[in-house]
């Protein structure tokens, strides 16, 4: 029997999590006292709008770059309690409007709270993320950052929002553009949109991951290319859940992946408003879908060498994980 205890310690990287959606509950409603803002976020929604304008809700509550400076922090904080050795964070500075000042000086708080929080049991880098419904002048600018920052704390360039509204096509030159800044693509896709919207971003936008991904399931091909290719799923199903892309845990088709070889992560997505952590997903996915030992080190392993994690850090952990259990 694998024990939480046992899921702590189990050496991991965390690669499906927004920035603001790991705000410390805790945080969030001092930052909601303090504005004299109502907050009250549920763990269910009917649809993506509705997640979409909770998830706003709490980028409100960020009024000061010392705010994402202490919000950077904890989640480094949280995932070393998690056994979360590397953490990769979606953050899409344009979303803040220059409220806070201007794109750098966003990303660099956010990056002096990692580093402040950082320590031998964790760190974390940044996704700059591109929003798929702000005007492409937006994604140029994320593009731009990115690149800037690609040897100071960002990982990669990805992709989030309204996959039918605003397809993977229209982002293929920013992403070509990131590729050749040795950036890594790292979509959202089959989320909001069925197995398409994956194989797009797979061979128009060349990602090395998909965030979600879990509708390629439709399209046995598809499910052969993935796993042909070693394209990690940075998979989170109680978000799935939660956002109704699934009614139930039996419909979800983690097991499904995992028994075709599809290269598979688990992530908690946003914490704050689905309630869950990374070591919650371990454990409900051994509960709902019989993991043992094995699938679970598996699923460990994967998070890590499918990572942007440094070498050393990724090396120990994967030494640590060969002795685990």
């Amino acid at each position: 029997m694998i024990s939480t205890s046992d899921l702590v310690t189990l050496p991991k990287a965390e690669l499906h999590l927004h920035f603001e959606g790991a705000i410390r509950a805790a945080t969030a409603a001092e930052l909601a006292d303090r504005s004299g803002r109502q907050w009250s976020p549920t763990s269910t929604y009917p649809d993506l709008a509705a997640f979409v304008r909770t998830y706003e809700s709490a980028r409100d509550l960020v009024e000061t770059l010392d705010d994402l400076r202490r919000i950077a922090r904890e989640l480094v904080e949280d995932a070393a309690a998690q056994g979360v050795v590397w953490s990769e964070v979606h953050l899409v500075p344009p979303t803040y409007g220059g409220r806070l000042g201007h794109d750098e000086a966003v990303l660099e708080a956010v990056l002096d709270g990692f580093a402040a929080g950082s320590g031998p049991a964790s760190a974390a880098g940044v996704i700059i993320g591109v929003n798929r419904g702000l005007p492409l002048e937006a994604a140029g600018r994320s593009l731009r950052l990115a690149t800037a920052y690609a040897d100071a704390g960002v990982v990669g360039l990805g992709l989030a929002g309204d996959e039918a509204g605003f397809p993977a096509a229209l982002f293929t030159d920013v992403f070509a553009r990131a590729r050749d800044a040795g950036l890594r693509a790292l979509p959202h896709a089959g989320e909001g949109a069925g197995p398409g919207s994956v194989r797009a971003c797979v061979e128009e936008l060349g990602a090395a991951r998909i965030n979600h991904g879990v509708r390629a399931i439709e399209d046995p091909g598809l499910v052969e290319l993935l796993a042909e290719r070693a394209i990690c799923l940075d998979v989170c199903p109680s978000s799935n859940i939660a956002l109704s892309v699934y009614s139930s845990m039996a419909e979800h088709p983690l097991p499904r992946l995992l028994a075709a070889g599809v290269p598979v992560s688990l992530g908690s997505d946003c914490p704050l408003f689905v309630g869950r952590t990374v070591v919650d997903e371990y454990r409900l996915a051994i509960e709902h879908f019989g993991l043992g030992p094995a699938d679970v080190a598996r699923i460990a392993h994967t998070s890590l060498t499918a990572s942007s994690c440094p070498p050393d850090r990724r090396d120990t952990a994967l030494a640590a994980l060969s002795r685990w259990g």
